[in-house]
């Protein structure tokens, strides 16, 4: 029988834990520079913005002189284009990760379907903007509408909450959907009733990551051709309009300091709608979370 040398043992974990702590304080490292980062980011914005936050500036509509513009027709504008972007792109990409993992046969056709959806997620945003030109603008004649605007961002978060999807129903236990064939459910009622519901908190995540992505996407607008200033509201989802990234993105050109003040501002309205909306995302996924 082989004798263990204790001190050749102990200078094997001594080595370990030295490892174990540099490796943990770099991991440390790296995350708290992520976080100096964006407090930085965060409190030098809402200093110069702060004292720009009142209520005129949440009731003016945008102008050429500072002391009058608002942002108004941008906070109602982003709206609107949520409210045309977050179902369209929910049920398509929710609709289309169910059939993928459910009912689509595993061939081939399924195997590259897939493929171009995950490389799709990667693709530049501008890319989405000419899609939507082309189809939304030109073919459909929907102009730079809210409907246009919003189908155009739904098309191009779509992948990202595909895949999140995807991933969210391959992590439901395969003993689930068996137990529920088991008691003699069928294929859509195992789907609705229990395989969707365990997967919402996953989907959840990559709604909100999309979502937070589509609210603040200047690019695809750009390309669209909406509006950096416009002073009325829209009624209707075929009618143009206004969008806080894009009244940001005028403000920074302005050459007069005091818009940049203004861009503070409007940077700290965009981080509230969006924390708005994570936070109520979030307890949704909270409430429909379960452990299986």
């Amino acid at each position: 029988m082989q004798l263990v040398d204790k001190d050749q043992v102990s200078k094997s974990l001594g080595g370990r834990l030295i490892r174990n702590n540099i490796m943990k304080f770099l991991f440390l490292l790296c995350t708290l520079v992520g976080l100096v980062v964006l407090v930085t980011l965060i409190v030098d914005t809402v200093l110069d913005g702060w004292n720009y936050l009142t209520w005129d500036f949440l009731t003016s509509f945008s102008s050429s002189r500072p002391e009058n513009a608002g942002v108004y027709g941008a906070i109602i504008g982003s709206i609107w284009l949520m409210a045309v972007t977050a179902p369209v792109s929910i049920i398509l990409s929710v609709g289309t990760a169910m059939y993928l993992e459910e009912y689509a046969p595993e061939n081939r056709l399924t195997d590259f379907i897939k493929i171009n959806i995950s490389n799709l997620a990667g693709v530049p945003s501008v890319v989405f903007g000419l899609l939507g030109l082309t189809i939304f603008v030109r073919q459909l004649a929907l102009g730079n509408s809210v409907l246009a605007a919003g189908l155009t961002l739904s098309l191009m978060i779509l992948p990202v909450i595909v895949v999140s999807s995807q991933e969210a129903i391959r992590s439901v236990p395969s003993t689930v959907r068996e137990a529920s064939v088991g008691m003699g459910a069928t294929k859509w009622q195992t789907v609705s009733r229990i395989i969707l519901p365990a997967a919402i908190p996953g989907i959840i995540t990559g709604i909100i990551l999309a979502l937070s992505r589509a609210i603040g996407e200047t690019a695809p607008l750009v390309v669209l051709g909406v509006p950096v200033s416009l002073l009325v509201t829209p009624n209707s989802a075929l009618d143009t309009f206004q969008a806080l990234p894009m009244q940001i993105y005028n403000w920074v050109k302005m050459p007069q300091e005091e818009f940049q003040y203004l861009t503070a501002a409007g940077i700290i309205i965009l981080l509230i709608i969006l924390f708005l909306m994570n936070s109520v995302a979030i307890y949704i996924r909270n409430k429909f979370s379960k452990r299986y």
